[in-house]
C-alpha cells in the first residue's frame, strides 16, 4: 500500500481497482507533471535534465519556448532557489524509500527530502493560492489545500513508516509556492493533534480497502470521476432533487 493508491481508493474504488488491473489509464494531466517538473528541479541537475528528455514535447512548443505552464513553474522555482530559508528546509537526502508494516498492511514511501540530522523531512506542494479554501466531504467544513489534498494524512503515514525504520518521530514541512504571478510561498509545519485523526481514518477504511484490492467485494463507483462517467450504464431514472447531492 501506498498514501497515493489509499488516497485513489478513497476518491473512487472502481477506477483504483482498474487501473491496478491495467484496464484503465488515466488521461494526461498537465498539472501532474508541473508538479514534478518543480520536484525534479530540486532532487538534482541530473535528474531535472532527465525530466526535460522524457517530457520534452510535453514541455516546449514546437516552433520553440516553453509552454506557459512550465513558464510559470520555472518562477516558481526560481522563488523557492532565492529563498535562503525555503532552501535550508529542502537541505537532505532525496527520493528516499522506506517501507514498514502499520495497520497490519505493508506500506512503501518515498521522501522528497529528509534530514536525519535535523530529524525533519520535507515535501515541496504547488497550488494555486495559498489562502484558497476547498469543501471537504471528509471534514465536513471548508479548509486549505493541505487539508484537501490529503497531504496531512500523507505526512501522517510518512512519519510512522520513518519511525518504524529509524526509531524516532521527525517533523515534517510543506513548503508551499502558488502559481501565481510572481509566486507566493510558505514554509508549514503541523500540530502533532492533526495526525491522530488521520491515522484513524486509515485505520477504519483500511480494511475495506484491501478487501476490494483482494477482490473479496465489489469496488464502489464515485458515478462522478473520468472513469465512472465513461463506464456509466444507466439502469433507472432518478427525481431532480438528486442532482445537486
Amino acid at each position: 500500500m501506498s498514501v497515493s493508491q489509499f488516497k485513489s481508493f478513497m476518491e473512487c474504488e472502481a477506477r483504483t481497482l482498474a487501473e491496478l488491473r491495467d484496464e484503465y489509464t488515466r488521461p494526461h494531466s498537465s498539472a501532474l507533471t508541473v508538479g514534478s517538473y518543480v520536484h525534479s528541479a530540486f532532487e538534482s541537475d541530473e535528474a531535472f535534465g532527465q525530466f526535460i528528455n522524457d517530457n520534452y514535447n510535453s514541455i516546449f512548443k514546437a516552433r520553440g519556448g516553453k509552454y506557459t505552464d512550465f513558464e510559470q513553474a520555472d518562477r516558481m522555482i526560481e522563488t523557492l532557489k532565492k529563498d535562503k530559508f525555503a532552501m535550508f528546509a529542502l537541505e537532505g537526502e532525496k527520493e528516499v524509500i522506506y517501507t514498514a508494516e502499520l495497520f497490519g498492511v505493508e506500506w512503501k514511501i518515498k521522501v522528497d527530502n529528509i534530514n536525519h540530522q535535523r530529524k525533519i523531512f520535507s515535501d515541496i506542494k504547488t497550488t494555486q493560492e495559498l489562502g484558497k479554501r476547498y469543501w471537504s466531504d471528509k471534514y465536513s467544513k471548508y479548509v486549505s489545500f493541505v487539508e484537501a489534498y490529503d497531504y496531512v494524512l500523507q505526512m501522517a503515514i510518512y512519519r510512522e513508516v520513518i519511525f518504524k525504520n529509524t526509531g524516532e518521530y521527525y517533523n515534517p514541512y510543506i513548503i508551499a509556492v502558488t502559481k501565481q504571478n510572481p509566486p507566493d510561498k510558505a514554509i508549514l509545519h503541523f500540530d502533532e493533534t492533526r495526525f491522530d485523526f488521520e491515522k484513524e481514518y486509515v485505520q477504519m477504511h483500511l480494511p475495506g480497502v484491501i478487501k476490494t484490492k483482494n477482490g473479496e467485494t465489489n469496488p464502489v463507483r464515485c458515478e462522478t470521476c473520468e472513469y465512472c462517467r465513461a463506464t456509466k450504464q444507466l439502469k433507472n431514472t432518478f427525481e431532480i432533487e438528486f442532482l445537486l447531492d
